[in-house]
């Protein structure tokens, strides 16, 4: 089909990718403890991951985000959820969810913050940002041969998140 044909307007909703990774080690996943000089997150936990750029896949845009902010190259990387995050604008964001496993190597903080190995038990316990008590969850329990989840991210009208997942 040629891109005349792709339908694309900006009469039509749009999405900005972004990947959000969550490696795992034993029984720990690796989270990014948000710089405290940054505009969103500040001092928060979530998992490793940016935009996908121009000419990237969604693998390919995961693993140089992996590398760009943790210096680590993942064992196995794979798909394990989609999330569309409506903002309430004519552009929202499609996040692509991505688990992997990491057995070696050091993680190096960045300019995001600083990178910790949380344990499963422990991660409650953490400044999580408002979504990962819920997302997190079913991202341990996902297996390779599951199929991916999908989720839906609004806010209600005083900004409060509210997470829907297609069961």
């Amino acid at each position: 089909m040629p891109v005349s044909d792709q339908g694309v307007s900006n009469d039509r909703y749009q999405l900005i990718p972004r990947t959000l990774i969550f490696l795992m080690r034993g029984e720990s996943v690796l989270l990014l403890k948000g710089a405290p000089h940054k505009r969103i997150w500040a001092n928060q936990y979530n998992g490793v991951g940016g935009h996908i750029e121009r000419g990237e896949d969604v693998h390919s845009a995961a693993r140089r985000e992996l590398l760009e902010e943790t210096g680590l190259i993942p064992d196995d990387l794979w798909l394990v959820g989609t999330v569309i995050v409506d903002t309430g604008e004519d552009q929202g964001i499609g996040l692509y969810v991505m688990k992997g496993s990491c057995a070696e190597g050091q993680a190096r903080p960045s300019e995001e913050g600083n990178l910790e190995w949380v344990a499963f038990n422990e991660i409650l316990e953490k400044n999580l940002v408002d979504d990962l008590p819920l997302l997190l969850p079913r991202v341990l329990k996902q297996k390779v041969s599951d199929p991916p989840f999908a989720a839906r991210y609004s806010y209600d009208e005083r900004e409060k998140l509210v997470v829907e997942f297609s069961d």
